[in-house]
């Protein structure tokens, strides 16, 4: 039970708690993105492009953070270039761009704001269901006294009129979706986390290929 009340609140955090994040992001990446390239051809742009992509980087590495509490295990982070030493203020300036990740971090940033959106919505509306439909014959009884109302959804179903089935209904409702929370948590967390771990990580590739071991990130 405890291991279920955990996985409940990972990944309602990572869905709900992730969704300013992903606005934040996207708007950053959009407006420096677009004004980085309006004025490439001037220079100017290109220190914009630069901090856009430091930017992307970091709002990457919040959700590499993310990542592992949500999937069940550890996540490899790319390795980005480091500026030469001694290399000039230009250069350093410009040393975001130099990695082939940044485009990734960039794309990320911009394609993951629908997504968390969606995942966010999903998770909101089965929580409110869930929450206001099993909690319904508390306070069921006086919406239905409500001149007008005349036995709501389960009227025009045919399931009968008056204050019962109107009650007994909307609680079913609410009892189905806290029947279905669990795995429509599971599955928007998933969605989204899919999306990032396929452009923010890597597969693990032994040191002896590559040289160097990759960077880990466990869950906190």
């Amino acid at each position: 039970m405890t291991t279920l009340r955990h996985r409940v609140a990972t990944d309602t955090r990572y869905t709900l708690l992730g969704l300013p994040a992903a606005a934040a992001s996207f708007t950053l990446a959009v407006a420096g993105v677009s004004a980085g390239l309006g004025s490439a051809v001037v220079f100017v742009g290109l220190p914009v492009l630069a901090a856009t992509a430091a930017m992307a980087r970091h709002f990457a590495d919040l959700e590499r953070a993310a990542l592992p509490g949500v999937l069940g295990h550890p996540i490899a982070r790319p390795r980005y270039a480091q500026a030469p030493a001694g290399a000039g203020s230009f250069r350093r300036m410009m040393n975001p761009l130099a990695s082939g990740q940044a485009a990734m971090d960039l794309l990320h940033a911009i394609i993951t704001f629908p997504v968390s959106l969606a995942a966010a919505v999903v998770s909101a509306v089965w929580w409110a269901g869930a929450l206001l439909g099993l909690t319904f014959p508390v306070y069921g009884w006086a919406i239905a006294a409500i001149p007008g109302v005349d036995g709501g959804l389960p009227a025009l179903l045919g399931l009968g009129t008056g204050t019962v089935p109107f009650v007994a209904f909307n609680t079913a409702v609410g009892l189905l979706f806290a029947l279905t929370l669990v795995p429509v948590l599971r599955t928007a967390a998933l969605v989204k986390a899919s999306v990032s771990q396929a452009l923010l990580t890597r597969a693990h590739v032994p040191s002896s290929v590559e040289g160097a071991s990759p960077v880990w990130v466990t869950a906190r």
